[in-house]
């Protein structure tokens, strides 16, 4: 009997030495399935996002620095092709002063961005519009009729923000976004409001990264504020024309103070900050994450990866849903105050100028108005002015609005334009 139940105690052992044996061999091949799955996953990651260079976060991207480089810089070597093709001049041939003015203002900003190591290069083309825009490379172009408006602190906070776009990965991040809203039918990113109000958001990026450039480099934070403030009281804000991709400019200036406001510290006047690039990473504005994911590859990194760039997106679709909504309510209000309005007057003061009187029968006092007027000549083109009303309004009350045309612009050739009235902008007294 005893050798029988030493022979059955024997066996069992047997048994559990081989079944804690297949037991580890079941975990080890599960760890390496999971491992694998993790890589796998990691690797997804990396082939449709990048490393934020401002947050150290991820952000969708399927195309690689250098594809970036290349496409952007393509489509801004065909553009100076058929400037030259046209005969227009470009860079010092255009404006020796202007673009040497760029330059120097441009060799301030750049050292001190997140893509210094880059070989970038600033152009100056032959158009009289106040814009100036990058394609995701390593171009700037700038307009001249920009250059000519600004002093050189304001031109600062422009090629600061346009840096800004390609550092933040926006031209690709758009492209990126675009595409996966095909691939899953979203009706949301196809409505034009969405896609003004996700630029929207990152023009608010770009201008917060530009003004700590500005900042760093040596240059007025304030600057921009200016920018947009100047540009408020010349052309309103457009609230109820259009959704907006750019932030409305009062809505901009204000923003721009309030960054300068945190950033002035970092401030010295006509010098770069000796600690400019360690602040790029810690500042008042953000705090760059050093270890994005936690684990590397294969040890959780590629879950992590998969999660943080699936909220990333989320957030940021949700934002531009959030931003899309406001513009939309704050238009609509605009809209019903028109309606409550009536002009009741118009006189001419001189040849530029002239001076309305309207009769606003609302019900909510109003302040912030902006009264615009759209004038279109023969040949189609379109000229848009704007007046602006100071104080409060009270419902019932009869108010002025004053118009001033643009040089070479005079009363008598407006009047043989088709012209219309409109409310630009109007806010609830709280």
């Amino acid at each position: 009997m005893k050798v029988f139940q030493y022979l059955s105690l024997s066996c069992r052992a047997g048994s559990l030495k081989v079944l804690m044996v297949l037991l580890g061999t079941l975990l080890i091949s599960g760890c390496q399935v999971l491992q694998s799955i993790d890589k796998g996953l990691y690797d997804v990651a990396e082939a449709v996002t990048e490393t934020d260079r401002v947050t150290g976060q991820r952000s969708l991207s399927t195309a690689n620095r250098n594809q970036q480089i290349a496409q952007g810089n393509q489509y801004v070597e065909k553009m100076l092709q058929n400037e030259r093709q046209k005969g227009r001049k470009v860079d010092a041939a255009l404006d020796a002063r202007q673009y040497q003015r760029l330059v120097r203002i441009f060799d301030r900003i750049h050292p001190i961005s997140h893509l210094r190591q880059e070989r970038w290069k600033p152009v100056l083309i032959d158009r009289d519009s106040f814009n100036a825009f990058t394609t995701g490379g390593t171009y700037i172009v700038v307009h001249l009729g920009l250059m000519k408006q600004l002093n050189d602190a304001e031109v600062a906070a422009v090629v600061g923000h346009e840096i800004a776009h390609t550092v933040a990965n926006h031209v690709a991040e758009r492209q990126t976004h675009q595409q996966l809203s095909v691939l899953t039918s979203s009706s949301a990113v196809r409505r034009q409001g969405y896609q003004a109000a996700f630029t929207h958001e990152r023009e608010r990026e770009a201008d917060r990264i530009g003004i700590l450039y500005s900042a760093l480099a040596g240059y007025d934070p304030y600057a921009a504020s200016h920018i947009w403030q100047r540009q408020y009281l010349q052309q309103g804000n457009a609230r109820s024309l259009f959704a907006h991709d750019h932030p409305v400019n009062a809505e901009r200036a204000a923003e721009a103070k309030a960054v300068a406001d945190k950033v002035k510290q970092y401030y010295r006047p006509g010098q770069v900050n000796p600690r400019a690039h360690a602040l790029l990473d810690n500042n008042v504005l953000w705090q760059k994450r050093s270890n994005r994911h936690g684990d590397s590859a294969g040890e959780g990194g590629g879950l992590a990866a998969i999660l943080s760039t699936a909220v990333g997106v989320m957030s940021e679709h949700q934002q531009a849903k959030q931003e899309e909504y406001r513009q939309a309510q704050q238009a609509q209000f605009v809209r019903s105050v028109q309606q409550q309005m009536r002009l009741e007057e118009q006189r001419r003061l001189n040849d530029r100028s002239w001076q309305t009187r309207w009769h606003y029968t609302g019900r909510v006092s109003l302040h912030k108005v902006v009264v615009g007027i759209i004038a279109r000549d023969s040949k189609g083109k379109t000229y848009r002015f704007v007046g602006h009303h100071k104080g409060v309004l009270r419902p019932g009350q009869r108010f002025n609005v004053s118009f001033m045309l643009n040089k070479g612009l005079t009363l008598n050739q407006l009047e043989k334009m088709q012209t219309q009235y409109y409310l630009d902008d109007a806010l609830p007294v709280r």
